[in-house]
């Protein structure tokens, strides 16, 4: 698809995430004009408001979540603004939507609904001729709580909508680093070469959050650390470090790749996996209560997972991918790290050579981190005096007057273009659930629960253990 969307409508257009991303990022998008003049967005949500209360709902969103210098002219973009009041559950509403939107425009149109919405949401639009070929729809997660319940919610999209028309969004895709790391890969003749087992000894991602619930107990009690982070943007992660050199950036081409990777998942042996959950301890500088107390209640729901992972392919084959993601961490944090193998023969008699490691900082600071040896300064007789140097590309400071974006202004750009690369297709996700559920069954066939962990720190003991039998340590 590379028709341009005229109408952008946000479902649940008054929700968290449309104030503090969503209309942030159209805003900040439309300052620089990067939206074309002629871009209607609609909010629809079941709270009754009018066109102006929508507007300046959305001015205090901006004004709170949008630093002030990428703003633009708000007397500009407001204007843009309308809305529908809409129960996406009643039929009542989607013909007023429609007589909206008119005749003939490029749809573009967001669902930030909770999941079990996507259904009539979808049964409403096709009904009301908003799911025609001049419409695409744009889907956030969580899409499902295993593969049965996403295949069903994708089953009902398709029923309307074809996948060229299908936008599965993972915000983590619309990070600058984590774009940078294609570019990093298959625009530098010197690291693709070096990509495989014989020259990589492993590799580690580590999502870490020193938040707790925050208002999010129901979703994340019924979720827990494998469905909220490894299931999408960890393995996303993991199949953009793994993938082959796709044939273009098109696309398909991506896309087939990365889900040859998900497919390739070895499936996990119990003694491949640490579940953890907070109790109360220091977290991001304060006294704070642990998981059991937030809640209210006993819990066997996970805050934190670590994984030794492996791709059976000829590229990866022998090489272990070490994932952990956790709440209430010492810092928040996301991360890769690659190890590489030692050089098969050292030269230098005496010198204790380290491995190249390049650690690729996605946040909260967007930086390219390469350890190498390098000689110390000086005249020396018995033989070279070697040192591990850093070489550092902080993004900022790479790029001098670009401006930090939110994710989600390159996702919401793509969608208006119609351009899916970073958008996650159907086979990529049931391929993670496939493999998630493999890991839940697993668990709970073991009758595994989840050690303790002090607030504060880097998950329990075990998850130290996990790599350190394998004479690997954590980066941290």
């Amino acid at each position: 698809m590379t028709t341009t969307a005229d109408t952008l409508i946000l479902f649940g257009a008054t929700g968290d995430l449309s104030q503090r991303m969503l209309l942030p990022s159209l805003c900040a998008l439309a300052g620089e004009g990067l939206l074309h003049e002629e871009l209607r967005i609609i909010g629809t949500a079941r709270s009754d408001l009018s066109d102006e209360d929508f507007r300046e709902f959305a001015r205090k969103a901006i004004e709170t979540y949008l630093p002030e210098q990428r703003r633009g002219d708000l007397a500009t973009f407001l204007p843009r603004l309308s809305y529908q009041t809409l129960d996406v559950t009643t039929p009542e509403g989607y013909a007023e939507l429609a007589g909206k939107v008119g005749e003939g425009r490029e749809v573009a149109i967001f669902l930030s609904t909770a999941p079990s919405l996507f259904k009539p949401t979808i049964e409403g639009l096709a009904a009301h001729g908003l799911a025609d070929a001049n419409s695409r729809i744009c889907l956030e997660k969580p899409l499902g709580t295993d593969l049965a319940s996403s295949c069903a919610i994708n089953d009902a999209v398709a029923s309307a909508f074809s996948e060229d028309r299908i936008f599965r969004i993972d915000h983590y895709l619309g990070k600058e680093t984590v774009q940078n790391l294609i570019a990093l890969r298959f625009a530098n003749i010197m690291f693709e070469p070096l990509w495989n087992a014989q020259h990589i000894e492993h590799v580690q991602i580590t999502v870490g959050e020193t938040v707790g619930l925050e208002g999010r107990a129901d979703f994340y009690e019924h979720a827990g650390a494998l469905r909220d982070m490894v299931q999408n943007h960890m393995l996303q992660l993991l199949a953009l470090v793994a993938m082959e050199p796709p044939g273009s950036f098109e696309a398909g081409a991506v896309r087939d790749e990365k889900v040859k990777v998900l497919r390739a998942l070895r499936p996990i042996a119990a003694d491949e996996s640490v579940t953890g959950q907070y109790r109360g301890g220091a977290a991001d500088g304060k006294i704070v209560p642990g998981y059991d107390e937030e809640l209210g209640r006993d819990s066997d729901t996970e805050t934190f997972v670590a994984l030794k992972a492996h791709i059976d392919n000829w590229r990866w084959q022998g090489v272990p991918f070490y994932l952990r993601t956790g709440k209430r961490m010492p810092e928040r944090v996301t991360e890769i790290v690659v190890q590489f193998r030692c050089v098969p023969h050292s030269i230098f008699p005496g010198a204790k050579l380290k491995q190249n490691r390049l650690v690729i900082g996605i946040q909260p600071t967007e930086n390219i981190h390469l350890r190498l040896m390098a000689k110390v300064p000086g005249i020396e007789q018995e033989g070279m005096v070697l040192r591990e140097v850093p070489l550092d590309i902080t993004m900022p400071d790479a790029f001098t007057g670009k401006v930090k974006r939110i994710a989600y202004e390159r996702l919401l750009l793509d969608l208006v273009h119609g351009a899916q690369t970073l958008f996650v297709r159907r086979d990529e996700v049931e391929a993670q659930w496939r493999w998630i559920d493999a890991i839940r069954k697993t668990w709970a066939e073991e009758g595994q629960k989840p050690k303790t962990y002090s607030a504060g720190s880097w998950g329990p003991s075990a998850a130290i253990a996990l790599a350190e039998r394998d004479g690997v340590s954590w980066h941290e």
